[in-house]
């Protein structure tokens, strides 16, 4: 990654550390294609010289914003830079035209309020501190280039944990101080959109081991502006919500956030979904973690519902919406037992029956009906209906899956439900997409939903590899320009390993599944 350099003795240099992950330190002695280090923690390495990168003697004290402005463009340079800037409190920096951002784990709101949009408002790209806002507004600026207009998307990419639905809310709060409009009737275009935040965290959202309000899905938002470059409509579309999560949740982590919501509401409200603590729920109590440091549960109940408000969401459909997540709740506390005939399940007591009963209150169906779905299978052949009996095991997994339809059905209503009250403008030809997406996961236990995860961030890495590195380099071999290969990694061998046909894993999954179809 670096630009080569005569590195001889005495040279200051970064070399990898399993403790720092890089240290800095002098070659004391070079045997070869070995040297020797003097690292600055007081230990004596010997590291083969290509693994070994030059430090930037002449780098300023409190790093520079732009990391293009480094000497050397390396790992250790990159890390070094960003490091001195946070214990600065400056979390952003650019690379080019890409922010990144660190996240900086507390609330900075004198740097989000309005004076700095007003600041940032039409400056030069560059000529201000870097900031989310400075994206946001070149963005909106290629909308109202006059000859040369165009549509285009703010990409919001990291680890899980990093602060990515954060920075998406900074990004459309912008937007939408740009683009908006005076209220004359009703609630404008952009305060539906950013209302329609907490609604869908409060569904979307749940606490993990690394983040306390992270995304369980994938959201791209697009925000749609007219002519004159105010904001005239917006559609969210959401991917790849973690159905699983319903019905399995790990310790310490908690399951979505509104179960947890509708527990803490107002005592009526309780009382009419026969609902008591959360640690009465099978699909809360796999974890012992209920409520979340410095969060109020019964105040978010009460903003998520002013937000459904909003949205456009009426009283009745928001009952509705709470009696399904009730309905889910009491669903995961039905237990089943050996039935009398071989390979059958009842339930196994009265509290099981309970659960049920409310379960089909709550969803206004047949309590019969719901428990002959749960406990037996249906068969449809040309000739007949045959139902076949469960076991215990088979109708707790079939109990399970009516729980994830249930909740991602939900999930799916409540987004169409969104954009159908923000409305869409047809007349559009610009449009600004934010997309905020999974960070890359790697759990003890990792499932299908962390494949897809991790899959999609691989594209995501090789479309800025692309842009970023390949791209840039075809540019100025094609200008002639004297320039030094910047190394990078590049993933498309992983890339095809998983969706290349016909042997791609993907491919190889579909086959296998296809053949058990048959």
């Amino acid at each position: 990654m670096a630009t080569p350099v005569n590195i001889i003795v005495g040279s200051h240099v970064w070399v990898e550390d399993p403790d720092e992950a890089w240290i800095d330190g002098q070659v004391t002695k070079i045997t070869g294609k070995d040297a020797q280090i003097q690292t600055t923690n007081g230990k004596t390495v010997t590291e083969k010289l290509s693994k070994i990168y030059p430090k930037d003697l002449e780098a300023p004290p409190g790093g520079v914003d732009d990391m293009t402005k480094l000497s050397y463009l390396h790992e250790p340079g990159v890390l070094q830079n960003l490091k001195t800037r946070y214990e600065l409190n400056e979390i952003y920096t650019y690379t080019g035209n890409i922010l990144i951002a660190i996240n900086p784990f507390q609330r900075l709101p004198h740097i989000y309020g309005s004076h700095m949009m007003q600041q940032y408002k039409g400056a030069p790209f560059g000529e201000l501190s870097p900031h989310v806002f400075a994206v946001a507004d070149v963005a909106y600026r290629f909308l109202a280039m006059i000859n040369e207009s165009k549509s285009n998307s703010i990409l919001v990419s990291g680890e899980s944990g990093a602060g990515k639905t954060e920075t998406t809310k900074m990004l459309m709060r912008y937007l939408a101080f740009l683009g908006g409009r005076v209220a004359t009737e009703g609630r404008t275009v952009e305060q539906q959109v950013l209302e329609s935040n907490p609604v869908l965290e409060a569904f979307g959202n749940a606490k993990t081991v690394r983040n306390n309000n992270s995304s369980r899905f994938g959201k791209f938002v697009e925000i749609q502006f007219d002519k004159h470059g105010r904001i005239s409509g917006a559609a969210i579309r959401t991917y790849l919500l973690e159905r699983s999560r319903v019905c399995q949740v790990s310790d310490p982590e908690r399951n979505y956030h509104c179960f947890y919501l509708l527990c803490a509401a107002p005592a009526e409200e309780v009382e009419k979904y026969k609902l008591g603590k959360p640690q009465s729920y099978h699909y809360l109590n796999q974890s012992r973690c209920y409520e979340l440091v410095g969060v109020s549960d019964s105040h978010d109940y009460l903003a998520t519902r002013r937000a459904m408000d909003i949205v456009g969401i009426s009283e009745k459909e928001q009952e509705a919406i709470f009696r399904v997540v009730a309905a889910i709740l009491h669903l995961g506390n039905i237990v089943f037992a050996k039935g009398k005939e071989v390979d059958s399940s009842v339930l196994k007591d009265d509290q099981a029956k309970f659960h049920l009963n409310t379960t089909a209150e709550l969803l206004m169906c047949d309590v019969k009906a719901l428990e002959d779905a749960l406990c037996k299978r249906v068969m449809v052949t040309p000739e007949e209906v045959i139902k076949r009996s469960l076991d215990p095991q088979s109708a707790t997994v079939s109990r399970d899956g009516l729980a994830k339809t249930l909740y991602s059905r939900l999930f799916d209503w409540l987004v169409d439900k969104i954009n159908n009250s923000i409305g869409q403008d047809p007349n559009s030809n610009f449009l600004i997409g934010v997309l905020d997406i999974y960070g890359f996961e790697s759990f003890k236990a990792n499932s299908f939903e962390q494949f897809c995860i991790n899959f999609t961030n691989e594209k995501l890495q090789q479309h800025f590899n692309q842009h970023v590195f390949k791209m840039e380099q075809e540019e100025y071999t094609k200008e002639k320009i004297n320039w030094s290969y910047i190394e990078f990694v590049d993933n498309q061998d992983v890339l095809d390993l998983i969706e290349k046909k016909p042997g791609g894993i993907v491919a190889l999954l579909d086959e296998a599944w296809y053949n058990i179809v048959l």
